[in-house]
């Protein structure tokens, strides 16, 4: 019988050593943590490197689009690769335990098939035997036969003596013996056949049967050999991928902290532009301020110097009117949120203000705004009364709009509005609610959402203070 051969266990091994020296020759990033051993649901192993994902859309939201998809992509990969390496393992097992299970068929086989030979060996012989026990027997009727039957018997039976009788019945016994021996044998060869074919019926039987297992075992080890190797073929195509992709993330991140750099200097340079409009801002409001305090005082001591010569007209007339105190109520309006308004109401807040560790560059970064998403197109206000003071395309931050407030309860603030699908409004003064722009996802952005930014006296500040 044909025995199938053994997995190939080394190659097998080789190419699980080299995707793992590719896991741990990849400093770049760090694997999504999807580990085989927490749970052996493969479906379930993929729901939670997808959520992983979706999180990961999210952190990068701000991040270029070319190298978010990298990153993702190889995330994804890597994510793939311990359910891949847990196939593998499984059905390089099951090829192992298939090609035990077929060498044991066909060790069964071989025991079956020498007993199936022994039997009938040992069958021909007892047909031999009673063969030539049925040869003896026929020579043994015939001499009785030509003898009429008990030729012995009259020559005892003539004696003429009773040493001479004795003397031929026991010749007589002597020669029958073998005769009756050679009966016996023949029963008992006959009996020994019945029973031998019994037993070889069985052993046939036996045989078809381990026949039939050891044939199943051998299609079951080749189908587990051909899962193993399609297992191997995966997790090396997954090898092969996660090194391209890993590739393309360095390359990506080398673009990346070239734009990071340029957007740091435009940064730096609208910063300046914010801070010097505040300081003139400011300035302006504290000279109208004073100016505004100077002509109450001067109006005050009018006011002062006109009562007091009407009282010195009246005289002694004691006729004074008691004049209403008009105390008009000091104090704006007061609305029940900031003096900002939220951009758009439509969609939700994807990521707040505040320190985000960049999961590509692996360092803390200001994320300087409040993140709306929701669909391309979605119509973007002005948050308040104000001046567009520049818009245009920026490298990272797209298509922006950017006003300027003035001072607002005694601080200078400035919105900019990001990631525009396109602008609307270009220049000149806006009322609240004015649309500036169509969200979009233009820049340093990966999907549809509006970066909102919110400037105090030139620096960057949680709008949630303002709206």
């Amino acid at each position: 019988m044909r025995r199938t051969p053994a997995p190939r266990n080394a190659s097998v091994r080789r190419a699980v050593g080299m995707s793992a020296a590719l896991l741990c020759s990849l400093a770049l990033v760090a694997p999504v943590s999807a580990h085989p051993g927490a749970d052996p649901d493969p479906s379930k192993q993929k729901k939670h490197v997808d959520a992983q994902i979706d999180k990961l859309r999210d952190d990068l939201a701000d991040t270029n689009a070319q190298l978010a998809s990298a990153y993702i992509a190889l995330r994804t990969t890597q994510g793939r690769l311990p359910g891949a390496q847990s196939a593998l393992t499984q059905a390089e097992a099951a090829a192992s335990r298939a090609q035990t299970a077929n060498a044991i068929a066909a060790q069964e086989l071989e025991v079956a098939q020498a007993n199936e030979t022994k039997a009938q060996d040992e069958l021909a012989a007892t047909t031999k035997e009673i063969r030539d026990s049925r040869g003896q027997v026929a020579q043994f009727a015939a001499q009785i036969y030509q003898e009429q039957g008990f030729g012995e018997l009259d020559m005892a039976m003539t004696s003429t003596s009773p040493q001479q009788f004795a003397d031929r019945i026991a010749l007589i016994g002597t020669v029958m013996d073998p005769q009756g021996q050679s009966m016996v044998k023949l029963a008992t060869a006959k009996a020994s056949q019945t029973a031998q074919e019994d037993h070889l019926s069985a052993l046939r039987a036996d045989s078809e049967q381990a026949k039939r297992k050891a044939e199943a075992t051998l299609a079951a080890a080749n189908t587990a050999r051909d899962k193993a190797t399609a297992a191997k073929a995966a997790l090396d195509a997954l090898a092969v991928q996660q090194t391209q992709q890993a590739a393309a993330v360095r390359a990506q991140s080398v673009a990346e902290n070239a734009r990071l750099a340029a957007a740091q200097v435009e940064s730096a340079r609208l910063s300046g532009v914010i801070k010097a409009r505040a300081a003139a801002a400011l300035r302006a409001a504290k000279i109208r301020a004073a100016a505004n305090r100077k002509a109450k005082a001067e109006a005050a001591a009018r006011a002062a110097r006109n009562k007091k010569k009407q009282q010195q007209s009246s005289g002694s007339s004691g006729s004074s009117s008691s004049g209403s105190s008009s105390g008009g109520s000091s104090g704006g309006s007061s609305s029940s949120g900031g003096p900002l308004s939220a951009p758009t109401t439509l969609g939700w807040i994807s990521s707040e203000y505040g320190m985000r560790f960049h999961p590509i560059q692996h360092r803390w970064k200001l994320h300087s705004g409040r993140d709306y998403a929701a669909p391309c197109g979605t119509p973007i206000h002005a948050a308040a009364a104000g001046t567009i003071i520049e818009s245009g395309y920026n490298t990272g931050y797209g298509n922006r709009v950017i006003v300027d407030h003035g001072v607002i309860g005694g601080v200078h603030l400035t919105t900019t509005y990001n990631h525009l699908q396109r602008i609307k409004t270009h220049s000149g003064r806006v009322a609240r609610g004015t649309v500036v722009g169509y969200e979009g996802t233009t820049g340093n952005s990966n999907g549809c959402h509006l970066h909102f930014e919110v400037y105090e006296d030139g620096n960057f500040v949680d709008p949630r203070n303002y709206l």
